[in-house]
């Protein structure tokens, strides 16, 4: 691998621009299907279709988050085995975790089209909804493996130090996307189950392209297929069940914070599905940077360079709370704007606009988790992370946005959302400052013939 993919060594706060900026980008187009989505759906359809979306795309990211799990395990066992120089152990965990996680997600994909209406009648979608988020959620569902496919190799070379290959696999989706999305929703008529097409044949292309890029030009050491060593197993499920689990309660507690907002009516929920729209898009720098932090720090982990992994850290932190702050001006400035783009109704637009307003300037704190967290992660400390997870959202986020909706009305959702940013930042960086993440070692016994867990 080229030298400027070792993270080892080298002007850490250059690195993290340079790595940073294509993941930001990559992540951006990623979320325009979401956004492309929305935007025809709420103008061609109207903020009833909207919402039903929007309830749908919380589930399908809850029960396919230990999928999205096992990717950050992927993450932090290659960008080690990459920090060591380790070829060999590089290409036998990449084939275990594509064997891995194409059986997961086949059988994911299965579960969640057969409990599609179960599952959207548990978190409380408004039966005007019902119909077109079931059709959504079922086709979804049928794409679970292209979705994640390209989603993964996107990791793999992540790990190695390359997040500007990856942008050619997702600008391909996005472009599709942009050009089908129109023609099944409005065109064909297909209505709601039109965007679903769209997605689905755009992530399938990226996914092929993907696959035969990187291994036309030999970007990752991928080989044949063969079922893999016990002991790789068990370090995969040691680090992917807790990071599976890890998204799923994140996943559930946006799910439930989804239910609490539908006890305030259709507007409320359509203000609501389209301030979260653009939430996607505002929390694109603190997540890249997450991403990026995660791949440095892994790479020197590796290599046992403590001290780079603190300054990076500290880089990740202050870059971080630059781009974020700009990013909630903004939002000060232009929500109502941002808002419109999705819904005309002018309740849910006043709702949508205040939510906000309330919550732009808590940014750069939720900022702060994505990144300290990142480093944690990186070691290997997926359980830690998961706990902290917990706190944030079951702990903090979800009981605030309940209590304080109840004090306020409907108001009260986004001053418990902010508050819970606020307070969960503090507790993740006492962690990261006096917890014992650093002591994880995954592979130092690996010779030995057994792992270190």
């Amino acid at each position: 691998m080229a030298n400027q993919h070792d993270f080892t060594q080298g002007n850490i706060l250059k690195q993290l621009i340079y790595f940073s900026g294509p993941l930001m980008l990559t992540n951006l187009l990623q979320t325009s299907y979401q956004f492309a989505d929305s935007l025809w759906i709420g103008n061609l359809l109207g903020g009833n279709a909207l919402g039903a979306v929007a309830v749908s795309s919380t589930i399908i990211f809850t029960v396919l988050s230990f999928v999205i799990g096992m990717n950050n395990a992927a993450l932090t066992i290659l960008s080690q085995q990459k920090g060591k120089s380790h070829q060999e152990g590089l290409r036998s965990y990449l084939n275990a975790f594509v064997v891995l996680l194409t059986i997961l997600s086949v059988m994911l994909g299965l579960l969640g089209f057969l409990l599609a209406e179960p599952l959207l009648m548990l978190v409380g979608t408004p039966e005007g909804m019902l119909d077109n988020a079931k059709a959504y959620l079922q086709l979804n569902f049928l794409g679970i493996l292209f979705l994640f496919g390209y989603n993964f190799i996107s990791t793999v070379l992540r790990a190695l130090g390359d997040s500007k290959t990856p942008l050619r696999f997702v600008m391909i989706a996005v472009l599709l996307n942009v050009v089908l999305d129109p023609l099944f929703i409005s065109v064909f008529n297909f209505g709601v189950k039109g965007a679903a097409y769209a997605t689905i044949l755009a992530q399938g292309s990226a996914f092929i392209f993907g696959v035969s890029y990187v291994l036309r030009k030999k970007l990752a050491p991928f080989q044949i297929p063969e079922f893999p060593k016990k002991e790789e197993i068990k370090l995969i499920f040691h680090l992917g069940i807790p990071s599976g689990m890890q998204m799923a309660v994140i996943a559930a507690g946006v799910a439930a914070i989804m239910s609490a907002v539908t006890d305030f009516g259709g507007d409320v929920v359509a203000g609501f599905s389209a301030a979260q729209r653009l939430d996607s898009l505002i929390m694109l720098p603190a997540h890249a940077l997450g991403t990026a932090v995660s791949s440095m720090a892994g790479q020197n982990i590796g290599s046992n360079n403590w001290e780079r992994v603190r300054k990076i850290a500290k880089y990740g932190v202050l870059y971080n709370a630059g781009i974020m702050l700009i990013v909630g001006v903004c939002v000060l400035l232009f929500a109502e704007y941002g808002i419109k783009l999705f819904i005309q109704d002018k309740a849910a637009v006043e709702f949508g606009t205040t939510y906000l307003t309330i919550i732009a300037l808590c940014y750069p704190f939720l900022g702060i988790n994505f990144i300290l967290n990142g480093i944690v992660r990186a070691s290997g400390a997926m359980y830690q992370v998961l706990i902290l997870n917990i706190i944030s959202f079951w702990l903090l986020r979800y009981p605030l946005a309940e209590i304080m909706s109840g004090l306020f009305g409907e108001m009260g959702i986004a001053i418990g959302m902010g508050l819970s940013f606020l307070v969960s930042s503090l507790i993740a960086y006492m962690y990261y400052r006096f917890g014992k993440w650093k002591e994880k070692e995954l592979f130092s016994r690996e010779k030995a013939g057994r792992e270190e867990y």
